[in-house]
């Protein structure tokens, strides 16, 4: 790895450049339900209206997601922070993965095909079925059935589940019918693959933020148990209910099961491999809870079966959620921390647990230890092991004070910092509780502001994705809050597709760049890759070429 080039107008300052990433803050798109804005964050309003500032996309396309449509994580966003550039993640990753071939060579595929194999078991798909590509894609169901087959897989049942939002209200049969055909040409002496449940995506299994425990429970019954009404394909299932309902859309179709004599074809045994192959996250956590928790309290599962369980992807990397899954992070290279470590450059990250690894393993490309052990250091701050919304303020005030300490010691030239409170306890749903943790996380900000000031050192400000300003669900169209026949609203966990803050805090501003804040002083519509060549050039190097525009105008 090449050093850095040093920039010859830049004129250096006295102490370091300090990243700090308010992990799940963003921009709320609605008055109700943003805690962000509903706190008083007095110290992060006066470095806004101090300092350069501008959004910056968190979330979709920005972050290396399929589509605009997909919200960013923090696995995703510390990976685009680090690298200054943007990898395909989610649909386009999983696309490569299969073309590539390496799904098919790595650890979880061959425990879940090796499962069936040995036990004799069956090999389930379960996910939506569509090519709206959004939170699945019926492509990588087809690939993944032909390679089992290939394999020596001798029994593969699917449970669809009908889109009707992503692609056509009423095109469940354009799916059902050519898939039938498919499996018609794969079936055999030795291969036998049938559909063998389903339902609509907004009736069963695919619920999310806890909004509806019983959409998971009937899916539950219907794919493990096959308990649902019986019929004898997928298309008579469907006609059947658009004669009974009227005006049924795909989403809302009732559960079913396929049965021969009078038995359903594909219930979920000891035994036997399950793959839920959607790649989005949001709406797989809940049924992936029902079949990894051992303390699981949402429903009665009635019966739990023993099966090798796998997501295509990892769905929440805060919980690490599933445990197995098909397909790995991306091949990240030349980063931020190994270009600074190759140019000599002294490096703090710290964060707590929960996070910890973001700043690190995540924002160095998903690679674990150090570039130079002679110029980096790495502060884990232990979290408590207690649910968030009873600390609220978590680390963040233990995170400072070493912080502070770094900022005055004269011993680094780069810190990176997550203070984890607006994601980790935005995941909880309690409102007062993300409140305080805004607030906890603003008087650091005010500290830092103090020992920035002291040192001579420059900050920016921003967020890796949003969160803690979207917490309730929202209508589309209207906009309206969504809300439970008791007139509450809906508790939102997930992050937001809202963009995050930019600032630029530079207390001895000397002219390198445009830094007056009344005026639009940022490179605009960006995302969050570019704050890369924006450390680096903080640091008065010129960042690399092929790294995404700094928000700075030089």
């Amino acid at each position: 790895m090449d050093a850095l080039k040093k920039n010859p107008a830049w004129k250096g300052r006295k102490g370091p450049v300090v990243l700090v990433i308010m992990d799940g803050v963003g921009y709320g798109k609605y008055k109700e339900g943003d805690a962000v804005a509903d706190s008083k964050m007095n110290n992060l309003t006066a470095f806004t209206e101090k300092s350069p500032h501008t959004k910056l996309k968190a979330h979709g396309k920005a972050v290396g997601l399929p589509s605009d449509d997909d919200m960013g994580n923090s696995e995703v966003g510390h990976n685009a922070m680090g690298c200054g550039r943007v990898f395909d993640q989610g649909a386009a990753l999983v696309s490569k993965s299969i073309e590539s071939g390496a799904m098919f060579e790595g650890k979880a595929w061959k425990e879940i095909t090796g499962n069936v194999k040995s036990s004799g078991g069956s090999l389930h798909f379960l996910g939506l079925f569509s090519d709206g590509n959004v939170h699945s894609h019926m492509d990588h169901l087809k690939a993944m059935i032909v390679q089992a087959k290939k394999e020596g897989v001798k029994k593969v049942r699917v449970h669809t589940l009908f889109d009707g939002r992503d692609v056509g209200k009423l095109s469940a049969l354009e799916y059902i019918d050519p898939f039938e055909a498919f499996l018609k040409g794969l079936n055999d002496n030795n291969f036998n693959a049938v559909i063998a449940s389903g339902g609509g995506r907004m009736w069963i299994t695919m619920d999310r933020y806890g909004a509806d425990w019983a959409m998971v429970d009937r899916g539950w019954q219907t794919h493990v148990l096959g308990t649902a009404r019986q019929f004898s394909t997928a298309r008579e299932a469907v006609e059947t209910y658009r004669r009974e309902i009227p005006n049924v859309i795909d989403q809302d179709l009732k559960e079913f099961v396929i049965a021969e004599g009078g038995k359903p074809v594909g219930t979920i045994e000891d035994g036997d491999s399950v793959v839920y192959f959607n790649f989005r996250g949001d709406r797989a956590l809940e049924i992936t809870a029902a079949f990894e928790k051992d303390d699981f309290d949402k429903f009665d599962r009635r019966r739990r079966p023993k099966v090798c369980y796998s997501g295509m992807m990892e769905y929440d990397g805060d919980l690490h959620v599933p445990a197995r899954y098909l397909v790995e992070p991306p091949s990240i290279d030349r980063t931020m921390g190994e270009y600074l470590a190759a140019s000599g450059v002294r490096t703090l990250a710290i964060s707590e647990t929960q996070k910890y690894g973001h700043v690190t393993y995540f924002f160095n490309g998903n690679r674990t230890g150090k570039f130079d052990e002679r110029l980096e250091e790495y502060v884990e701050i232990k979290s408590d092991v207690i649910p968030f919304e009873q600390r609220p303020w978590m680390k963040c005030a233990e995170i400072t004070d070493r912080v502070i300490a770094a900022i005055g010691s004269g011993k680094y030239d780069f810190i990176r910092l997550n203070y984890p409170n607006g994601d980790m306890v935005g995941h909880t749903g309690v409102y007062q509780a993300v409140i305080c943790s805004m607030e906890s996380m603003d008087i650091q900000l005010g500290r830092l502001m103090e020992a920035v000031n002291k040192a001579g050192a420059v900050m920016l400000i921003t967020a890796d994705h949003g969160n803690s300003d979207d917490m309730y669900e929202h209508e589309k169209g209207t906009g309206a809050v969504s809300r439970k026949t008791d007139g509450s609203p809906i508790t939102k966990t997930s992050h937001s597709l809202n963009p995050v803050p930019c600032i630029i805090y530079d207390p001895e501003y000397k002219g390198e760049y445009q830094n007056d804040p009344k005026e639009n002083c940022l490179n605009e519509g960006l995302g969050i890759s570019s704050v890369a060549a924006a450390c680096i050039q903080l640091l008065g190097f010129i960042a690399p070429s092929d790294y995404d525009k700094s928000v700075l105008k030089m």
